[in-house]
């Protein structure tokens, strides 16, 4: 029986063995809280309803994406990848928006602000969503409480690289050479707070050296200084400097994942190189502001997974020196949760703060 049905059927009830007024009465009163309790069976069920009927329509209109970096580094690439591919299997309009600054906390701020309706997404990174909450004394944002994770996509190494004239042919010679003169060699990577920061803190603990560091705002004018001498070594994830060390313009000295680069098989691990047991890998990932619908984030999941499954794109950022990822939203809110404790002792133990 439709359910108004069955509060007519309740209504037209008439009363029995000459009732009271006041029985009369209670009926009267009893009409309007079955009306009321129809109308919220009514709007629940539209609610319930809504959630596939959005995800069917999404996206009405162009997805703005934001990369809290430069154009040209290693998160550019791996989120132009994915957008371009996107665009080209499903005729979605998806508009890069490069937002540098402050370690990448300018751009993923504009995120957690941004309205919660699908139409921005941040590609967001291990720096700025594990390792900034414990390096700013202030942070715009809160990791687990204003996004709503979507996918990760990738994950690689941390690459040091010189220019192919430089005297320092191994880690080794680097160590000797700062060991002598603290200071004397200079350091360069992607702004204060990412994951070359942090690990180059790291191995110079160490290896008991002291290396002039000097923060850049992002990949392309660090790269001019590096080929121009201005800089002895910058450290970057292995997309960001595979072309290079492919064209021979830069030298790989050490990776700092525990295994060898696929991309990089000749170039050893800082492990190898005597610092053991370390360990510093740069993740990526997607991210929508929080309170996103979850058929949205369902439906951008979904897509963005078979994308990743596509050979040419898997290939491509393999190429790159990125491993594909993948995998749920519950994943990657896994991964985030277990990520800021050890980062945060990471940043801890280094000293670093940024107020």
């Amino acid at each position: 029986m439709p359910l108004k049905s069955c509060f007519d059927t309740a209504e037209n009830l008439q009363p029995h063995n000459n009732e009271t007024d006041t029985s009369t009465m209670n009926s009267m009163t009893q009409r309007p809280i079955r009306r009321m309790a129809l109308s919220l069976l009514l709007a629940a069920t539209a609610f319930i309803t809504a959630a596939p009927v959005m995800a069917q329509t999404y996206p009405a209109k162009p997805i703005r994406f934001i990369v809290p970096f430069p154009p040209g580094g290693g998160t550019d690439l791996i989120a132009r990848t994915v957008a371009q591919k996107m665009s080209d299997t499903l005729n979605w309009t998806i508009i890069i928006d490069n937002r540098p600054g402050a370690g990448g906390n300018l751009g993923v701020d504009a995120v957690a602000k941004a309205a919660p309706d699908g139409y921005t997404l941040v590609m967001g990174q291990t720096s700025n969503l594990a390792i900034n909450p414990t390096l700013y004394s202030k942070l715009p944002y809160e990791p687990l409480k204003d996004f709503a994770p979507v996918v990760l996509v990738s994950s690689a190494p941390i690459v040091m690289a010189v220019r192919v004239q430089s005297p320092f042919k191994t880690f080794a010679d680097v160590m000797a050479a700062s060991k002598q003169k603290p200071k004397s060699v200079t350091l360069g990577y992607s702004g204060n707070g990412t994951v070359a920061h942090l690990a180059s803190e790291m191995a110079q603990g160490i290896a008991g050296i002291d290396l002039q560091h000097i923060p850049y705002k992002g990949a392309a004018q660090a790269m001019t200084d590096l080929v121009g001498g201005q800089i002895d070594i910058y450290a970057s994830s292995v997309p960001t400097l595979l072309g290079q060390i492919r064209n021979q313009k830069l030298r790989a000295l050490v990776v700092t994942s525990a295994k060898r680069s696929e991309q990089l098989p000749d170039t050893p691990t800082l492990a190898e190189a005597g610092l053991k047991g370390f360990d510093a890998v740069t993740w990526f990932g997607i991210l929508a502001p929080a309170g996103t619908p979850e058929a949205i984030v369902k439906t951008l999941n979904t897509e963005i997974n078979k994308v990743l499954r596509l050979p040419d794109v898997a290939a491509k950022l393999k190429a790159e020196g990125g491993e594909t990822l993948g995998g749920s939203p519950e994943q990657f809110s896994a991964l985030l949760k277990s990520e800021l404790p050890r980062w945060s002792k990471i940043v801890k133990a280094s000293g670093a703060q940024i107020d």
